[in-house]
């Protein structure tokens, strides 16, 4: 934080009430997660309401690691229990409030604040900006997409007293939440990026969505925009006097005019100013996008005052940025989170907070390089310090000059090394063994030829799982659930095809309240990567009991036979066992039907040892409104089966029915627990709110080879694939073994390559697809092709061969690789 409060301070600012006794008398840290408390007599926790959980809820647990100062909401029911305990700040909304402190942080600021918008570009600028301006100055900017409106109040708690300059980044969803974002960031400079369709379904148009976003701008002395882009231009000129704007654009007359040429795998860039002063600038970017998005960062660096070879120097050491942390499967079962993007203290809190979140490996191990241009050392790298100890840090590992500060603070577990290189020249992989390794550095250290040593062997096609979206995806389905009604997530079938260990363990993350797969050995296999939440196995085997017992499974109970063998096993080890009653209404699958009833009540009375956790059935067809009759039918049937069961209970068992398609079709069936399936994973299968979910998974290979085929030439077994007129195919490194299902051949499954359909020509090979590309000129090996995601939808796919998205998630190979990732 910028400057530290007091409590006295801290009610002025939220015109809060205050309750309890004063225990801390200065605040210097703000918290809105339980597991990012680094200074607890220092930290003042603000408690929010939100989806996946209310803050409030984790206040006693908070005390006891010693934190004394509450930010609460002021219809909190408990704060009389500990009010002589710790001091409460209340408010009318937490949220509102943690703005407040932001704006009021903010205004403590009194050097440069660049503020960025716009729909595509904000965060890859303000990374690029911040890189470049760090050759001459000490720059705070938001931490990856910290551009919410609890994002930003957090990226601005960020900036310290030593930064030169700071840049904010502002992103919306809907219109009216501009607002409060520029009453927190209040830029001198601005900058807009683009326009597009993202967030569309928030505004009313596009026009309504740029006068929105131009509110972050209303008070900023520059605004810098590209004029050949022709609604964002016509808008700001209509809002903003000509004395306020920095305009760029490659047609003379504007504040620059641009000009570039391409030169082998460089642009070099040609910039001439109003007063036809020129610059020239080489940049490592040919696309034109990326060529649009470092031209806002020059001009940018230009109106700040840097001097040119110090931005040349900037703009050398630029790369596309990937700008998720990503995880990765690492040699000897290692796990990599992949930060090497990422080089400040904000980018390093947010980085070690997804590694403890992490399921639990042999040792955590950090590899960091020097933080360039952060500010004073002896300050940067004691909050380091304080860190790699918050976090429980085992090894760390140093490359550069400064880092070696570290030394100190850990003596024994330290290891420093001068160089990128000279760290690989002595590395063994081979001493990495279960370990969770975070690699976090500068650019300029190269810190991918580590990740590259480390991680295991990629197959050439991959499964990309944004665990981003299904956080998105899984707090859509808790908006449109009661309070208090629980959510059991399916993870069988390898969690929908994902990789059921990591996503188990992000859902364990998020707050699910059971987990359920097909059999015994994925139950067990989630045990072993130490998931604990309740688990409820689908279709165990008598063969299992021992593995249910020893693992703490859950089996679903589906027949009189199955209760009494299980009845008999738990009576003989004198165990307790958790089980499931699936009662059939219509599945006609497993299940005990209403002719089972008479039995079943006896045999829950003579076995006590079967604890009955829930009770449920299964809708056969929630997503298709023409069987809405028959759901309902369903329903009605199991609410009169449960009820004579808990006749027989002395205890409440949990109750539940719907799955993804009944939790949107079905809301007055909720009861005690939903089931959420496919929503989870991006399919909302009746259709209601496909725009609401986001693709979780996109599965991409790369090209081995492209070829130049004569008129005629057959391409592939059977020579079913004709080029009549001749042209380019290109061979993928997918095929049926890896999932990709031979139904799409001969034309009618395509992937995209740059950006554009290519079909599938002859037939579907088991490791191998050709596609046409004839009509792009110049695609390559080794160019990415996407097979599925969020331009390629599972639903079309599915269509196309007369089946559903579930058989193409289940469907992909273990032998392709899963990587994980916050975007």
């Amino acid at each position: 934080m910028l400057t530290s409060l007091s409590i006295d301070q801290l009610r002025q600012i939220t015109h809060g009430e205050v309750l309890g006794k004063n225990r801390t008398p200065q605040i210097s840290q703000i918290s809105i997660d339980s597991r990012q408390i680094i200074h607890p007599d220092q930290t003042l926790f603000v408690a929010l309401r939100g989806a996946k959980a209310d803050g409030a809820d984790f206040i006693p647990e908070l005390m006891e690691q010693g934190i004394r100062m509450f930010l609460v909401h002021q219809d909190w029911k408990k704060v009389n229990v500990f009010q002589d305990q710790a001091t409460f700040i209340l408010v009318p909304d937490t949220r509102k409030a943690l703005q407040q402190i932001a704006s009021y942080q903010r205004g403590q600021f009194s050097k440069p604040v660049v503020g960025i918008t716009g729909s595509n570009g904000k965060t890859i600028v303000k990374e690029w900006l911040g890189q470049v301006l760090g050759q001459s100055f000490t720059v705070a900017k938001s931490p990856k997409s910290y551009n919410s409106q609890v994002g930003v109040p957090l990226s601005i708690f960020g900036i310290q007293p030593y930064h030169q300059v700071a840049i904010l980044e502002a992103g919306i969803s809907r219109s009216g939440e501009m607002k409060s974002l520029e009453s927190m960031i209040k830029p001198d400079l601005g900058i807009f990026t683009t326009i597009g369709s993202a967030h569309e379904e928030g505004f009313s148009g596009l026009k309504d969505k740029i006068q929105e976003k131009l509110q972050l701008f209303q008070d900023t002395k520059l605004l810098i925009y590209c004029q050949d882009m022709v609604e964002i231009a016509k808008e700001i000129e209509a809002s903003f006097p000509k004395d306020r704007l920095v305009a760029w654009s490659v047609s003379p007359g504007s504040d620059f005019t641009v000009s570039h040429k391409i030169i082998e795998s460089k642009t070099r860039l040609f910039l001439v100013a109003h007063d036809l002063r020129a610059y020239t600038f080489l940049v490592p970017f040919t696309d034109k996008a990326s060529v649009e998005n470092v031209t806002h960062v020059i001009v940018a660096a230009l109106t700040l005052g840097q001097d040119m070879p110090d931005i040349q120097e900037g703009l050398d050491h630029l790369k596309p940025i990937d700008m998720r942390l990503t995880l990765k499967p690492g040699i000897n079962d290692s796990l990599i989170i992949d930060d090497t993007y990422n080089n400040d203290l904000a980018g390093l809190k947010v980085a070690m907070e997804f590694l403890s979140q992490q399921r639990p490996k042999r040792s955590k191990i950090l590899i960091l390089s020097d933080l360039l241009q952060q500010g004073l050392p002896e300050k940067i790298y004691s909050e380091v310090a304080e860190l790699v100890k918050s976090y429980g840090i085992d090894q760390l590992i140093g490359v550069g000059q400064d880092i070696k500060r570290l030394e100190h603070f850990f003596p024994g577990k330290t290891h420093i090394y001068p160089s990128t290189e000279a760290f690989l020249q002595q590395l063994d992989p081979e001493s990495f063994q279960n370990d969770l390794i975070l690699i976090t550095g500068a650019r300029s250290f190269a810190f991918e030829k580590i990740v590259n040593r480390l991680q295991q062997r990629i197959h050439g096609t991959t499964l990309e799982i944004n665990l981003n979206a299904l956080t998105h995806n899984f707090n859509f389905y808790k908006r449109q659930i009661k309070p208090g009604t629980k959510v059991m997530v399916m993870v069988k079938a390898f969690a929908y095809g994902g990789g059921a260990a990591e996503i188990a363990n992000h859902l364990q993350t998020l707050g699910a309240d059971y987990l359920a797969v097909a059999f015994s050995d994925e139950g067990v296999a989630l045990r072993k990567q130490g998931i604990r939440l309740p688990i409820m196995v689908l279709n165990p085997v008598e063969e299992s009991f021992d593995l249910l017992r020893e693992y703490n499974l859950e089996p679903v109970v589906f027949s009189p036979e199955f209760f009494k063998k299980l009845g008999l096993f738990a009576r003989h080890h004198a165990i307790q066992i958790p089980i499931h009653l699936d009662l059939d209404t219509g599945m006609h699958r497993l299940g005990f039907e209403p002719k089972h009833l008479t039995e079943l009540k006896k045999l829950i009375s003579a076995y006590p040892e079967l604890k009955i956790a829930s009770l449920y059935t299964h809708l056969v067809g929630a997503d298709e409104e023409v069987h809405h009759d028959f759901s309902i039918q369903q329903l009605d049937q199991f609410m009169e089966m449960k009820s004579q069961v808990e006749a027989v209970l002395v205890y409440k068992p949990l109750i539940h029915a719907l799955n993804s398609a009944g939790i949107v079709r079905y809301p007055d069936y909720q009861m005690d627990m939903v089931r959420l399936g496919i929503g989870l994973y991006g399919v909302e299968v009746t259709g209601k709110y496909d725009a609401s979910l986001k693709p979780v998974s996109t599965l991409k290979t790369t090209i081995s080879q492209v070829k130049e085929l004569p008129a005629g030439a057959t391409v592939g077994y059977s020579r079913k694939g004709v080029l009549a007129q001749g042209g380019k195919i290109a061979t993928l490194a997918i095929g049926y073994a890896d999932g990709y299902d031979r139904r799409f051949s001969q034309g009618i499954g395509y992937v995209i390559i740059q950006g554009k359909k290519a079909p599938v020509i002859g037939n579907v090979c088991m490791d191998m697809v050709m596609v046409d590309v004839t009509p792009l000129p110049d695609v390559k090996a080794g160019e990415e092709a996407i097979i599925y995601g969020e331009q390629i939808s599972l639903k079309e796919l599915a269509d196309r061969i007369g089946t559903i998205p579930y058989e193409l998630l289940t469907n992909i190979s273990t032998r392709v690789k899963r990587v994980y990732y916050l975007d």
